[in-house]
């Protein structure tokens, strides 16, 4: 006799980690339509949809704006397979993993890649960026991370551009953490390259990675001498399908589109400013908890979507983080490299973000940080919370 198979029935958590988000219904409900082809006329009338609906959320007018299938980091190889040729040199900002990560693809790639590196949880300074394109090493791309995950670093890029541009190199940004719950103003700043993820600010199911391309950015892809190593991210053959001309080169994750098209649609039904100001609003809700319970910033120019403060003395990291998920079915994240058993990092991305999530969390990591001995008032975090001034907006339905 057969053994039955019992159905699946994962946990309801609240997720509060680097990521994944909370997913609304709406999106879910979208996930679960019927499965059509991917050359089906319906079918890319929704990619044209998505297509048009990324480039009001990417803040952009860019023809080369698409999903590109696989998680953030398929958005980050695609960029450095495109634009890097072997030989071309690479300036890249590191100070977390994400930048690393980018410095190590574009070797991989044949890049003679140069970094400025600075500690952990701090940003790159802009005139280290200007000294390295001032002394004519004829940098093809500069690459800095927007918002590294792994500290919650906020770096600055709204003045990047003029100045990479006057080097005469091109700008990539990884927007992963921030894209629809931070400003990102892709033309505005001089954005060549964008790349971003659908589980973080975009609170849809991980899958897909939304990347944009300026006119410049095409140009440079027109004039490699050398074809693309991955076949997979060759943008010349995935934007053939995305295009006008419609030529086949993979069968499309259908169903994650329409959930991308309805995570889309709901960041705009809520308005991109009213959504930087909800993740602002609870950001210093939680900060203001948190502090309350003595736990300090880890970096000067934090992001609001991704908090990264640091454990308190005497606190085993694990115990709390399992005790959290346990005892409260709540999920934030370890900290990474340096960070490793120093760090928790909180996230209040997409639909996470809201005022009753940070109460809830407050509430519990209070209680949990009491019982492991750490000195603290009764209520004193979620009481320094609702001092916060300003009216939090309601979260994605």
């Amino acid at each position: 006799m057969k053994k039955k198979i019992p159905p699946l029935a994962p946990p309801q958590r609240l997720l509060l980690g680097p990521g994944p988000s909370a997913v609304p219904r709406r999106v879910l409900e979208a996930l679960a339509l019927p499965t059509i082809g991917h050359l089906d006329p319906c079918y890319l009338e929704i990619m044209d949809e998505t297509r048009s609906l990324l480039r009001q959320v990417m803040c952009t007018s860019n023809e080369l704006t698409l999903a590109i299938p696989g998680t953030g980091s398929a958005g980050m190889e695609a960029s450095i397979a495109n634009l890097v040729e072997p030989g071309d040199r690479v300036l890249v900002g590191v100070n977390g993993v994400f930048g690393g990560r980018i410095a190590e693809m574009a070797r991989r790639h044949g890049a003679e890649v140069e970094t400025i590196e600075v500690p952990w949880g701090e940003t790159i300074p802009i005139d280290r960026i200007e000294g390295a394109l001032a002394r004519g090493r004829g940098f093809k791309l500069v690459a800095l991370v927007h918002a590294e995950t792994s500290t919650g670093a906020h770096q600055q890029i709204e003045e990047v551009g003029d100045i990479v541009h006057r080097g005469g190199a091109l700008l990539l940004v990884d927007a992963v953490t921030s894209l629809a719950g931070m400003e990102v103003r892709t033309d505005d700043w001089g954005i060549d390259a964008l790349f971003s993820a659908t589980q973080k600010c975009l609170s849809c199911p991980p899958g897909l990675s939304p990347v944009s391309f300026s006119g410049r950015a095409v140009e440079a892809l027109e004039r490699r001498k050398h074809p693309v190593r991955s076949w997979y991210l060759d943008l010349s053959l995935i934007n053939s399908y995305w295009g006008a001309s419609r030529t086949y080169h993979h069968t499309a994750p259908i169903n994650m589109t329409y959930a991308l098209r309805e995570a889309l649609v709901l960041v705009l039904e809520e308005g991109l400013e009213q959504r930087f100001g909800r993740h602002q609003f609870h950001h210093r809700m939680l900060r203001a908890g948190l502090e309350a319970m003595g736990l300090a910033w880890i970096p000067a120019r934090t992001l609001t979507t991704l908090n990264a403060v640091e454990v308190p003395e005497g606190i085993d990291d694990a115990r709390v983080r399992r005790r959290l998920l346990e005892e409260h079915q709540i999920e934030i994240g370890a900290g990474l490299g340096p960070f490793s058993s120093r760090a928790w990092r909180i996230g209040l991305m997409g639909a996470s973000s809201s005022a009753e999530n940070v109460m809830t969390l407050l509430a519990a990591l209070e209680e949990i940080l009491r019982g492991e001995g750490h000195p603290l008032e009764v209520g004193v975090a979620c009481a320094a919370a609702k001092e916060i001034p300003g009216q939090g907006a309601a979260g994605p339905r």
